[in-house]
Parts: C-alpha cells; structure tokens; sequence
C-alpha cells in the first residue's frame, strides 16, 4: 500500500490537528463522520475531545455498529485521550450511558490525573517509537489502571507526580494514548500509527 487512508472520527474534538498530523506523517487524512466515509478508509483515529458527547454522537450518526464491525475485521484504530476512553472495555469515573468500542481490553479512569492538574506536560518513553522521550501534552486525561494479557503497555509516565502511570498501549492494531500528540508538532506518534495501517 503507498499511501494509507487514514479517517478521523469528526464527531467532535481535536479532528483538524489530527488530520494535518496524519497528512504530515506521509498519510492520505480525512474526516469521517457517515458509514459510507468509514468504508473508505484503511484506519481510523479516535480523537480527543468529550467522551461522553463522542459516545452520543457515534450512535445520532449511526457510527457505532459499522466501527465496531470495522474493528472486529482488523481495521487500526488509534484513539488519544477520550479516544483512548472509548477504545477501552471498561471505564471508570464515566457516565452510566456511555458506551464506547471496547477494542481493548483494559481498565482506564476518565479525569484520572484529577481537576486540580487539570493540563500538564510530562516526558514519556515510548516502545516503538525512536527517539528520546516522547513530550506528551495531557488535558484531563485519563489513564489506565488495568491491561488484559493480549495487552501491551507501550508508554508510561518517566517523572513527577504522575510517574509510572500507563499512558500508552497496543492491542494488535489498536493504539491508544492518554495524551495528545496532535498538539506537539512531534509526528512520531502518529508516523507509528501510519506505519501501523501501513502494515495491516
């Protein structure tokens, strides 16, 4: 495959800097909001923004059963913070109705890093991903208190008050982050989702 498709969920969130990184790291970046859109693409990116109105929207815009179908046949899906929320099979902190893709099989806490840390930066070393430390951007963010045995936990935080706490994982072809890479102009992140897709 030369180029991947790449589509962002444009439900709501950060989908623009997603998009430019994507195009960036050497991919064919969209926005995706109708079934027909997601049956174009090779991968999906899950981004930032409110979980809970991504859960509601996904079913107003009739996503859900189509991404959910999309990630039971191998397509990549990388989801950063409340795309990471919705990737897990179980979260903590959430709303009662909210409902994501239960891609991964892991535990995360919504708001995990609490109001009063609000935003903060922190370096995170990344397995896979050359390079010293990835400077990861995290606004309310979540992170991830269990992984399953297929699971692989790829980043944790290196310092601070938030040290050891997971904030990267892969499970096959799914990818999710608590931070947002989108924000940093670092595209290595996303170079390894393109890859990724590539690969699939």
């Amino acid at each position: 495959m030369a180029v991947p498709v790449i589509g962002v969920l444009a439900l709501q969130g950060d989908v623009r800097e997603h998009v430019a990184a994507l195009a960036a790291a050497g991919a064919d970046a969209r926005p995706v909001r109708r079934p027909t859109e997601l049956a174009a693409v090779d991968g999906l990116v899950v981004p930032g923004g409110e979980s809970t109105t991504i859960s509601k929207l996904t079913d107003i815009f009739e996503m859900r059963e189509p991404i959910d179908k999309r990630i039971a046949d191998g397509m990549p899906v990388y989801g950063s913070c409340a795309g990471m929320i919705m990737l897990a099979t179980t979260v903590l902190d959430g709303r009662p109705d909210q409902r994501g893709f239960a891609g991964i099989d892991m535990t995360v806490r919504r708001n995990a890093f609490g109001r009063q840390v609000d935003s903060f930066e922190a370096p995170v070393e990344i397995t896979g991903v050359p390079g010293e430390p990835f400077h990861a951007v995290f606004i309310r963010a979540p992170w991830v208190e269990r992984v399953g045995a297929g699971v692989e936990v790829i980043g944790t935080v290196t310092g601070g008050p938030a040290a050891d706490r997971i904030v990267a994982v892969r499970q096959g072809n799914l990818l999710a982050t608590s931070f947002h890479p989108e924000l940093t102009g670092d595209l290595r992140v996303h170079a390894y989702f393109v890859d990724l897709v590539r690969a699939a």
